[in-house]
């Protein structure tokens, strides 16, 4: 029997999780006031403080924290990673520490390495935010300074697809899909054969608008209103991801609550809710398209998919692309526990963590250095066996003329 203990910090609790290989011992979520948070000028400063109440609510539950045979966190935002376990590496702390946006996972890994370490077992995380595996042409905006990133609901997206995955009697490496998670942020993401090609950026306001972050917005009036003064940086960002969205147009998050005022008569809440799902449905669409077409299935998953009127809703406008599936909620903590569960038990691969950074597309051309991306885009113009037509002669024809250079 392996003993797993799962950590998920979030910006008001700190949720937690102990499992005896498959089986749910304890689950809890410490909550966190304003006041309390208000103590910690800066997101690290609260990491004695969250494990302490972790290693608390564990001997009140009369656990052994030596009988654990491995922790596992949520992963923050670190450098981009594929999908896959990590070991908590020195590396990977050191990028944790150092995260370029202060999140509320970065405190994940942090946390299960010190437990791990004072005990004698491994720590990890599992599918963290950052997971990028965009095709080159997925990442590239009309501004170079401004490059597409990969951040998304990962964890959940990918625990959907395989369950789907494994209901369908099918490896997840076989299916193309596109998942929706739908929550406070709603990302919407391709799924080719195992991999996520193409995905919205809840985190910095790309793709449907959701509860509290403002979507895609048009950029020369954002651009207006940064100049303005009206608001502050700070404040700016805010709207993007927090206060945006729902929050913004109606003053709640709560899509309960915005579906009674519907019901009571809100013409405005439901002007604002219709154009929310409308965004989520026409990101479906997109979707479809970095699928060419080929799309095995459509899954809806997350908070806001326990509402059948707005995933009938989105149904009435995506059925015509592929079979929907719908999956309510999520279980980031279960999530993790089989990760790490996987990991111990040899079922699944444990990745090395290496702190690597986006390759510049503009050195492309510069053949005396290596270039991942080089190597992708040369094997895209190699013509696929036994195919036939206009499009397998104009590769065929790149690829001449690129041998020649």
């Amino acid at each position: 029997m392996y003993r797993i203990l799962a950590i998920n910090p979030g910006s008001t609790s700190t949720k937690i999780a102990l499992y005896d290989d498959q089986t749910l011992r304890f689950k809890l979520s410490i909550d966190h006031s304003r006041e309390e948070l208000s103590r910690f000028p800066h997101l690290l400063d609260q990491f004695a403080w969250r494990k302490g109440l972790i290693e608390k609510a564990l001997r009140h539950e009369g656990i052994d924290m030596r009988s654990l045979s491995a922790v596992i966190g949520r992963g923050g935002i670190i450098k981009p990673v594929e999908s896959g376990v990590y070991e908590v590496n020195d590396e990977l702390c050191h990028d944790l520490e150092h995260a370029h946006m202060q999140h509320a996972s970065n405190l994940g890994g942090l946390i299960a390495r010190d437990i791990a370490d004072e005990i004698g077992v491994k720590a990890y995380i599992a599918d963290p935010v950052v997971v990028d595996e965009m095709i080159p042409y997925a990442r590239i905006s009309g501004i170079p300074e401004l490059p597409r990133e990969s951040i998304f609901h990962a964890l959940n997206q990918k625990a959907i697809a395989r369950r789907f995955a494994r209901e369908s009697e099918k490896k997840y490496e076989e299916l193309n899909l596109i998942v929706c998670h739908m929550g406070g942020g709603i990302t919407v993401s391709a799924h080719r054969k195992g991999r996520v090609i193409d995905t919205t950026n809840a985190l910095d306001g790309c793709g449907p608008f959701s509860p509290e972050r403002s979507g895609s917005l048009p950029p020369g009036p954002l651009v207006k209103l940064c100049f303005s003064g009206k608001y502050t940086e700070e404040e700016l960002m805010r709207l993007i991801h927090g206060a945006g969205g729902l929050m913004a147009h109606l003053g709640t998050t709560s899509v309960p609550e915005v579906l009674e005022r519907i019901d009571a008569g809100d013409l405005h809440a439901m002007l604002i809710l219709r154009a929310m799902v409308y965004t989520v449905s026409k990101e479906i669409g997109a979707m479809s398209i970095a699928l060419k077409g080929d799309v095995d299935a459509i899954l809806l998953t997350g908070g806001i998919a326990h509402s059948q009127r707005i995933t009938d809703f989105i149904a009435e406008y995506v059925d015509f692309i592929a079979p929907i599936y719908v999956y309510p909620g999520e279980d980031e903590l279960m999530t993790l526990a089989e990760n790490a569960l996987a990991a111990v038990s040899g079922e699944r691969e444990v990745k090395v963590y290496h702190s690597n950074e986006i390759e510049d597309p503009s050195r492309i051309n510069d053949r005396r250095r290596p270039s991942k991306l080089r190597d992708i885009l040369l094997s895209a113009i190699t013509p696929p066996k036994n195919t036939v037509g206009s499009f397998s002669t104009l590769r065929q024809y790149l690829q001449k003329r690129f041998k020649k250079n």
